[in-house]
């Protein structure tokens, strides 16, 4: 296949696509193919290849969003919506129902989703509790109903509507449900407590960066990654990862796991010693403690590579610190009451922000959608500058699939009414 037509170089290019010019533009194609056949999908379509037309959205909150940022991203039906789409599926699909039910939080600046395609759902969802059940034996029988209830299957093709077949939604699916693990095991409901873990959370950070050392003592810790499920489900979901992704792809993902791992460190200490952050503190730990590494994969999961140059910019690494950030704050305000009526204190924004400015509980939340949507409005600006400054393919798609993560990220915890309801705050 021919290289897609890429934007010639301009003064505005980030400093790696002006430092290595002809290399970085044209290697671009090459790579998103090279990816593309290993993971059994189609190589992407050049970014000016024109999209399939999208249905008109929902109107999103009264807030506006950054100007031009629909023409630059994702057009002027919004982020994450059909016309997202660059690749052809390659399995068949029905029209998509209405959106389901459930409740936004008034006044949160989001972008309306339709309901995830229902084909691809089923069987996502089918092969994740298959690769559950029978490889990595991750919860028992009793746990079943939880599983079932977090909907995973929704969540990952609400979250990646470009990629281009169930294979590939499976490594972010696989991902996600191995992170949740070891949160719920090590960290929170299941059993996990801040006493010792940070030596539990580096034994498991090993199944994903795996461990250099003696032929002694290589097999004690090989045998390790199958004693517990967190690090079954790790392990496993790490070299299917592996499998698809570049090398690249797959370094970038474990150092945001690293700086998902310190932020539940910090955390943890705070626990210990019944610590309440300033709200920037707890801001701070939220930028590591959040969902950076889901939306950064957006490229694996969509068949293509962003160019580790381009990923280290300084832009845009604030790009999606700004994403990870927003969307972090979502599940602070969607998870609110499940957090309240759970044994202990559990840090979240409201709570935050109502013990540390000494404010109603409400207000507290209010001030909470506020700095949600600040951070939304900066991501959106900063992603759209970004997009025209670097006319690349790759990193065009890329910034658009992190959006696209966002609107999906939020849909599912609007409508997955089985895990969360609304403070009644209105």
């Amino acid at each position: 296949m021919p290289d897609p037509e890429l934007s010639p170089p301009q003064s505005s290019l980030p400093a790696a696509a002006d430092r290595f010019g002809a290399y970085v533009l044209a290697n671009t194609a090459a790579r998103a193919h090279d990816l593309g056949s290993r993971t059994a999908g189609p190589p992407p379509a050049p970014l000016s290849a024109p999209a399939p037309p999208a249905p008109p959205a929902p109107p999103a909150s009264p807030s506006a969003p950054a100007a031009g940022l629909g023409q630059v991203l994702g057009g002027p039906t919004g982020l994450g919506t059909a016309g997202l789409r660059l690749l052809p599926r390659t399995e068949p699909t029905v029209a998509a129902p209405e959106p389901a039910a459930g409740t936004p939080v008034p006044g949160l600046y989001h972008h309306p989703v339709p309901e995830p395609d229902p084909v691809r759902v089923a069987e996502v969802s089918h092969r994740i509790k298959e690769w559950a059940v029978d490889e990595v034996d991750l919860f028992p029988d009793d746990w079943e109903e939880q599983f079932d209830g977090f909907s995973v299957g929704r969540y990952m093709v609400a979250c990646h509507p470009d990629a281009p077949s169930v294979d590939h939604l499976m490594l972010a699916t696989r991902l996600m449900v191995a992170e949740n693990a070891v949160d719920d095991c090590y960290c929170e409901d299941h059993g996990g407590s801040p006493v010792g873990l940070g030596g539990r959370l580096l034994l498991a950070h090993t199944a994903l960066d795996p461990l250099h050392t003696t032929a002694e003592y290589e097999p004690e810790w090989a045998g390790s990654l199958h004693a517990d499920a967190p690090r079954r489900a790790y392990r496993s979901a790490m070299e299917y990862f592996t499998e698809s992704a570049t090398a690249s792809q797959a370094d970038r993902f474990r150092h945001d796991m690293a700086r998902l791992h310190m932020g539940y460190l910090a955390e943890a200490a705070w626990a210990q010693t019944d610590h309440v952050p300033e709200v920037w503190e707890y801001l701070a730990m939220r930028q590591f403690n959040n969902f950076r590494p889901c939306p950064t994969i957006t490229d694996a999961v969509g068949g293509y590579e962003l160019p580790a140059d381009l990923h280290a910019q300084p832009a845009m690494q604030r790009v999606i610190a700004l994403a990870g950030n927003a969307t972090t704050i979502v599940n602070d305000l969607y998870s609110y009451t499940k957090e309240l009526d759970s044994p202990g204190h559990h840090l979240n924004l409201p709570v935050v922000i109502a013990e540390r400015e000494k404010v109603p509980v409400r207000e507290a939340y209010l001030k909470a959608v506020e700095v949600h949507n600040d951070l939304m409005h900066a991501f959106e600006a900063e992603a759209a500058a970004l997009a025209a400054a670097c006319p690349v393919p790759s990193a065009q798609r890329f910034l658009r699939g992190v959006a696209a993560w966002l609107d999906g990220n939020h849909h599912w915890h609007q409508t997955n009414t089985y895990r969360y309801t609304l403070p009644d705050f209105w």
